[in-house]
């Protein structure tokens, strides 16, 4: 990064990035579907359900025909608030229909809360749970059950809240389903407490699963691209992508003991965790052709009469925070999306975190960051500089040769290799410290874009949010600013005068194409540039007290 000839490289590697990244969300990265994904052919019932058909790895499926076609409207909503989380319970079906989280809020300095969960007109996403099977009460032919609740209202920040519902079919069979919230904690324990009063042995699936509207949600644009889906974990993939074009195509269908199923956007997720000790059937399908739903059901379970059984799940609903998602479940995390350069990333945002806990401050956690990357880089960017010294050095030997040896390349490739040797210089000795810096620039600009630690954050004055581009576009001009002053103290790198303007213009090329970049990337690179320049002055000042002429000297 610190040679225009570099800084050419680079243009052309980020633009091809982004392009590239851009036609991988444009396309659904990572969203084949497995081959265990069966067609998508069912009854049109089946398709208006919000019931899923019954089946796992040890029980036969339920003909989706026999589900109900579920149109009742609320009855009652139950409200919870905790000190992170404000939900609304349907009663009937015991559906999770609305979720605000109230750390977040909507927009930048809104009081308004972010919006997770919704069941308007044009916004459906829920999260729906239940009992089919046979003695299933969410499998009867009279739709959902209308459960008895005890308060409509639930609120405390410091206490851990237990919701409820209870429902008791005709033959004395008593189903509660409970919810439980902790404080401080985005996932919601949902369980089944089933008592079998009956003479007859109850057979039961328990199944959980999002449901939203496909129409809904952004993806983000070329420079700042972000997954908008539904997503699932099992025993052969740790992560995977499953867009809405790819489930209208095929559907799920994964017999797994591990994972998890979800639906993703920027910086939030909501996901069903199944208990890891069975074999589950992950599933889905598209409901009136706009819906996509996404779920989880478990083996059937049998209730002896006279007995009790209790099943349980977990349901996450809140912002991609890592090291709350690592400690529910395993490859939950993994929906902090940091692409293939998921293993330096993640170190980089741990470093971030760190150095954020100790200067609470984002930005200054960027800038020392910046300041430890280069560090450890300027061994190297020393060497970079003492090579292209003896390039330059080097060139009034070059250019004998090219008008010893001419138009024959083969035996001018010989002898430059030969005349590299004996002066101990590495051609390629400029290119290294450009492409360990690549990398991490690419990885930090995954970090910045899919951290939601970063979300809102502000640094100073006018940068109220590190996650979003300088309103007032001030970084950049000072980026370009720092980079138009690297050329300067540079060598020039050729006598080509095309070449030259070309370089000349990089600077600004690069200003106007920064000027959408999230202002915590483009505050890294301008920190970047400034160290780079202070280091280049140092390393100039050594070389040049040896009698070697590295700048643009008369």
């Amino acid at each position: 990064m610190n040679s225009p000839r570099t800084i050419l490289f680079i243009a052309f590697l980020v633009v091809s990035f982004f392009l590239y990244q851009n036609w991988m969300v444009e396309t659904a990265p990572g969203t084949k579907a497995p081959e265990n994904v069966t067609s998508t052919q069912s009854s049109n019932n089946a398709e208006n359900s919000d019931v899923p058909s019954g089946g796992s790895a040890v029980a036969a499926d339920v003909p989706e025909s026999d589900q109900p076609v579920v149109t009742q409207q609320s009855e009652t909503t139950i409200r919870v608030r905790t000190d992170v989380l404000d939900v609304e319970i349907d009663t009937r079906g015991g559906d999770i229909v609305s979720a605000q989280l109230l750390e977040f809020a909507k927009t930048q300095g809104s009081e308004e809360r972010f919006q997770l969960l919704q069941n308007s007109s044009n916004n459906v996403y829920i999260a729906q749970s239940g009992l089919i099977g046979p003695d299933g009460i969410d499998a009867s032919g009279n739709g959902r059950p209308s459960y008895n609740y005890e308060k409509e209202r639930y609120e405390s920040e410091t206490e851990v809240i237990e919701v409820p519902l209870t429902f008791t079919t005709q033959n004395g069979a008593t189903y509660r389903k409970v919810f439980t919230f902790t404080p401080g904690k985005y996932n919601v324990d949902v369980r089944f407490e089933i008592d079998n009063n009956t003479n007859n042995t109850l057979n039961t699936q328990f199944y959980g699963q999002l449901k939203r509207s496909m129409a809904t949600g952004e993806s983000g644009s070329m420079i700042m691209p972000t997954y908008f889906g539904a997503a699932y974990s099992h025993d052969d993939d740790k992560f995977e992508k499953y867009d809405f074009d790819d489930m209208l195509d095929k559907r799920l269908n994964v017999n797994s003991q591990t994972g998890w199923v979800g639906m993703l956007e920027h910086y939030f997720v909501s996901a069903w965790v199944p208990t890891q000790q069975q074999q589950n059937r992950l599933f889905s399908r598209v409901a009136n052709g706009s819906q996509a739903i996404i779920g989880a059901i478990y083996p059937m379970t049998s209730i002896q009469p006279g007995s009790s059984e209790t099943i349980e799940s977990q349901l996450y609903l809140g912002p991609k925070d890592q090291d709350a998602m690592a400690k529910i479940v395993e490859n939950l995390d993994l929906t902090v999306d940091y692409g293939f350069l998921w293993w330096l990333a993640q170190p980089i945002f741990k470093l971030l975190q760190f150095l954020q806990s100790i200067v609470i401050n984002w930005g200054l956690a960027i800038i020392l960051t910046t300041v430890i990357v280069k560090a450890l880089l300027f061994p190297l960017t020393k060497a970079q500089y003492v090579s292209m010294a003896k390039m330059r050095m080097l060139q009034p030997k070059m250019t004998a040769l090219r008008e010893r040896y001419g138009s024959d390349r083969q035996k001018m490739s010989g002898a430059m290799m030969k005349l590299y040797k004996e002066e101990k210089v590495n051609p390629l000795g400029g290119c290294l410290p450009m492409l360990l810096q690549l990398p991490i620039f690419l990885a930090l600009y995954w970090v910045l874009l899919e951290s939601v630690e970063l979300r809102h954050s502000a640094f100073v004055f006018w940068i109220q949010d590190l996650s979003t581009k300088d309103p007032y576009y001030i970084l950049p001009i000072l980026m370009g600013a720092s980079m138009f002053l690297m050329q300067k103290l540079q060598p020039t790198p050729t006598a080509d005068p095309m070449q030259q303007k070309l370089f000349q213009y990089m600077p600004v090329i690069f200003t106007v194409f920064f000027l959408w970049f999230p202002s915590g990337l483009v505050l890294y690179w301008l920190v970047s540039n400034l160290i780079t320049i202070a280091q280049m002055l140092i390393i100039y000042r050594g070389l040049e007290k040896k009698g070697i002429n590295v700048r643009n000297k008369k």
